[in-house]
């Protein structure tokens, strides 16, 4: 992978000269290839949308010679400077004043749980507190939450479920459960873009977005179109979700999104009979991780019965036993997320032009 990357650099050194050289780095520096598949995430100013088409169809012909690329796409997007602490909601350029992803670079290691749960858990804290589900193939909402009515309108917005006291939202509000979605990626990304934008959002403190396992379009065109304040990484212990987490925490990185922490889900079996921790995916691997790449380690959930049978039954552990061990786990991470995000002073991602 390293290699071809070297390639495309070299392509860009070659195109990008005289007049252009400016422009080397803005290009360099904000692709990504997976699966053959050419990702440039452009961030520009409105009036110069069409100087940079030009470029970039001088870039798409050199590219396409290279023979490991099979599509290249350019995804790209305009953004003000905000500062989150003092800038306002203005229509729907501003959907909460944190919007946190909580993602995994595969799937299987609950992070839908995690993100109800941990949304409960800051709504617990005297915030107003939304939850997307922004699974397009396998939205999980519905069955966490119990609901399964389409949302009302007013204003051609859709009005978000109250789900516990939260503010949801999930396409699998508005499609029948045993539905199959059959779209492409753009079609994905017009139906997450319509869930942020075309939702009448209510005055949210913190709106935290259940993402689709990988790292793909989804991922990327997220992190481009609105500010995002900082993501959550959910990992299981064991090595192969640990690669996979690596490489969720890169992309966003990549896309200069800031890594408020790593969550180890899965941790370990507190047995009821014996009271003895067994530590079935392994123990430990991700906070050994998140020290490793010099991000925050925001704790531990176990493997427990209890919080998968209320996840399944609609009623997330956090609603259903407040007073859980779990539940004060989840509510402990809460206070370490909200500390986080407050005391970093973030801006949303900002190409400069010399």
């Amino acid at each position: 992978m390293e290699k071809n990357n070297n390639k495309i650099v070299n392509v860009l050194k070659n195109i990008l000269i005289g007049d252009l050289a400016n422009y080397l780095n803005i290009y360099s520096k904000n692709f990504l290839l997976k699966n053959n598949n050419l990702i440039f995430t452009l961030e520009i100013e409105e009036n110069k949308l069409d100087h940079f088409k030009k470029i970039n169809n001088i870039i798409e012909s050199e590219m396409n010679a290279l023979d490991f690329i099979s599509k290249i796409d350019f995804l790209m997007t305009s953004h003000k400077k905000i500062n989150i602490e003092t800038e306002k909601i203005k229509d729907d350029s501003k959907i909460a004043k944190y919007i946190i992803p909580v993602a995994s670079g595969k799937g299987g290691v609950g992070k839908s749980t995690t993100s109800i749960n941990l949304a409960l858990a800051i709504q617990s804290l005297e915030m107003k507190v939304g939850i997307l589900d922004a699974d397009i193939y396998g939205p999980s909402l519905p069955r966490l939450t119990g609901i399964n009515v389409k949302p009302d309108m007013y204003e051609k917005k859709l009005i978000p479920h109250n789900a516990f006291g939260l503010q949801s939202m999930s396409i699998g509000y508005l499609l029948p459960e045993d539905s199959a979605t059959i779209w492409r990626g753009p079609m994905v990304m017009s139906a997450i873009n319509q869930l942020l934008t075309e939702v009448k959002w209510n005055n949210l403190d913190f709106l935290i977005i259940d993402m689709p396992p990988g790292t793909g379009d989804a991922q990327l065109t997220l992190s481009q179109k609105v500010q995002l304040a900082g993501a959550i990484i959910v990992s299981t212990p064991q090595d192969l979700s640990l690669i996979d987490a690596r490489k969720g925490l890169n992309m966003f990185k990549k896309v200069n999104v800031p890594i408020l922490g790593i969550i180890e889900n899965m941790s370990y079996f507190l047995c009821n009979k014996c009271n003895t921790k067994h530590e079935i995916f392994g123990h430990g691997g991700a906070k050994k991780e998140a020290i490793k790449l010099g991000v925050p380690f925001l704790g531990e959930i176990p493997l427990d019965i209890d919080l998968r049978s209320n996840s399944d039954e609609g009623k997330p552990i956090f609603i259903k036993s407040p007073e859980n061990y779990i539940s004060t786990l989840y509510l402990d991470i809460a206070k370490k997320i909200i500390k986080n995000v407050k005391k970093s002073n973030l801006e949303s991602p900002k190409i400069i032009f010399d």
